[in-house]
């Protein structure tokens, strides 16, 4: 009968929308993404990079020209004034903050007179993140990656060793080539032991360069004798086993075979006192379009068709082996993983709200051209005839322009300004209720009058919903960043960079700044209150004025200097005027 089906899932927010659910099975438009009917793409995968196509044309200001494609034609006169790009970069710029630094716990207690060895381990690690964080400009990097996360729910980092620099580079990709392989009874929270990186080239007939597919495999294994880099008569890139001189398998410097199990074992940087088996695999390849058949999945591609890149060491990508335990590619997730790999955009509970505002904003527009340019209606008026057609000529309405009426003419002026002040209203009253509901708060958005602010007590009352929503992004990505500078620093380790020390890892974090403006001089009035008073330490202080954004780089060595400086003005007499009275006891004595 053709009827569709009650689809539930990570992306059923977007059900209402016809491009999104354009047929029984729910499927997309085709208007969405042409790309998106591809052969080789995962099934699972066809609804969330629609969502991501819809999702960026909201954000551009392109969802009527969108809508116009898939058969609304009333749709291309739709106003759209920017409203979901201010979400997402308000929502982005509180969760990010003033400032992101990069901590190592324990290593404030190496400016200490007798700093324990982990302490001084601490500060190094973390100056070291700190120096490559500076030099790979992770703060521009996260602010790529981190608009992703919030306009689609998810951002993507991809690490990888330079040779050349001597250091890890960092690179961000959109989600909507990424297609991790899941397993039906994983935990959402876990990372999968396989991930492609896949998109599209498109054809250029003036070159004579044809549609191809490329795919980047990360993939997790066992550890397999060396492999080197090989032409074939083909002139295609391989690689084959590395070979002694009886033709028996060699291993690689410090891989050991387990007799037992028959298993290559390593000893990493990172885990001197544990063995492993398992290793990275990389492998980067292309294919042509048509050489692809429908039905095959983008993990099982033909690989006698494809043609692997070459490495600018000369090294083929075809599992190369990476010489570490882990896959360098870091998934950030908008929210907090609830049975889904994915997350959730910050638009995704506003949408309907969003398509109402543009409505309404449409609904102005037009109002607004009566209202400039009212309807007039003649009565009485003797038109100028055209000589040429013998027919009345349109009347045009100007400065200056005379009419003359007969007896009982009468000129009417259509009034459109009343509806335009109501649909005016009715525009700040949608706005209202989609800042609500994404809880961005008027104030956070800048859409309040700081005059109209009773007190800095209701101010902060406003900025509630603001401060779960913030709380809830932050705890979604702590994890993740935790993750990321660990494989910062074993990349490191297995790349033997100089100064970076090897052995366990140290448990680095992300420390986001603060997200709402704050009031210093009266946090400072607190602190020097609250200190004078002893109900709170010297460090607890120079905490607080720390975060209140105060340049204060290490508080600890802060709190050194002001008790020294406390210290010399006891030993050091005050200089001044002298006392009478002072003087005149010492006169008796």
């Amino acid at each position: 009968m053709g009827l569709r089906n009650f689809l539930t899932d990570a992306w059923s927010w977007l059900n209402y929308k016809p491009v999104m659910a354009g047929t029984h099975d729910g499927r997309p438009h085709r208007a969405l993404a042409s790309e998106l009917q591809a052969n080789w793409l995962p099934e699972d995968a066809v609804r969330r990079l629609a969502a991501y196509k819809l999702l960026a044309a909201y954000d551009s200001n392109q969802a009527g020209e969108l809508a116009a494609l898939a058969g609304n034609e009333s749709a291309a006169e739709r106003r759209e004034f920017g409203e979901p790009s201010v979400f997402v970069d308000t929502a982005l710029a509180h969760m990010l903050g003033k400032n992101q630094q990069i901590i190592v716990p324990g290593a404030e207690h190496a400016s200490d007179d007798d700093p324990s060895t982990e302490a001084v381990a601490a500060a190094e690690v973390q100056q070291h993140l700190r120096d490559w964080a500076e030099a790979e400009l992770l703060p521009l990097r996260m602010q790529a990656a981190e608009r992703k996360a919030v306009l689609l729910g998810d951002g993507i980092y991809l690490l990888a060793w330079d040779p050349s620099k001597s250091r890890v580079r960092l690179k961000t990709y959109d989600p909507g080539f990424y297609f991790p392989v899941l397993e039906d009874d994983a935990d959402p929270g876990d990372f999968p032991d396989r991930v492609h990186l896949a998109w599209e080239t498109p054809e250029d007939p003036k070159q004579g360069i044809k549609a191809k597919l490329r795919r980047i495999t990360y993939e997790l294994g066992p550890i397999a004798p060396p492999t080197r880099s090989v032409t074939m008569r083909e002139g295609l890139a391989w690689r084959e086993p590395v070979e002694d001189e009886t033709g028996g398998v060699l291993l690689a410097p410090g891989d050991t075979h387990v007799q037992e199990t028959g298993a290559i074992e390593r000893v990493y940087p990172w885990a001197p006192d544990r063995p492993s088996a398992i290793t990275c695999y990389l492998t980067d390849a292309e294919w042509l379009l048509e050489d692809l058949r429908h039905g095959q999945a983008l993990d099982d591609l033909p690989l006698n068709k494809a043609t692997f890149r070459t490495r600018a060491d000369g090294e083929v990508l075809h599992k190369l082996d990476l010489q570490i335990d882990f896959l360098p590619v870091v998934h950030i997730s908008n929210s907090i993983a609830d049975g889904e790999h994915f997350g959730q955009s910050s638009l995704a509970k506003v949408m309907q709200v969003l398509d109402e505002l543009a409505e309404t904003d449409t609904d102005s527009a037009k109002a607004s051209a009566t209202t400039g340019a009212p309807i007039i209606g003649l009565a009485g008026a003797r038109a100028e005839v055209d000589r040429v057609t013998g027919r009345p000529r349109p009347l045009a309405i100007q400065p200056g322009t005379v009419f003359q009426l007969s007896d009982g003419g009468r000129m009417d002026v259509l009034d459109t300004s009343g509806q335009l002040a109501e649909l005016r209203s009715r525009t700040e009253e949608v706005r209202d209720r989609a800042a609500i509901n994404a809880r961005l708060p008027a104030v956070s958005l800048g859409t309040v009058d700081p005059s109209d602010v009773p007190s800095g007590y209701a101010l902060q009352l406003s900025l509630g919903p603001l401060d779960s929503l913030v709380d809830s992004m932050r705890l979604a990505r702590a994890h993740k960043y935790v993750l990321l500078l660990r494989l910062v620093q074993r990349l490191h380790q297995a790349g033997r960079a100089e100064g970076w020390p090897v052995g366990e890892t140290l448990a680095a974090r992300m420390v986001f700044g603060p997200h709402t403006p704050t009031d210093r001089t009266a946090i400072l009035d607190e602190v020097v209150k609250g200190v004078a008073a002893n109900v709170l330490s010297l460090e607890t202080g120079v905490r607080m004025l720390q975060d209140a954004g105060y340049p204060i780089e290490d508080a600890r060595e802060e709190v050194r200097r002001i008790q020294a400086r406390a210290a010399l003005s006891e030993v050091v007499p005050r200089t001044g005027p002298a006392d009478p009275e002072a003087n005149s006891d010492q006169q008796v004595v």
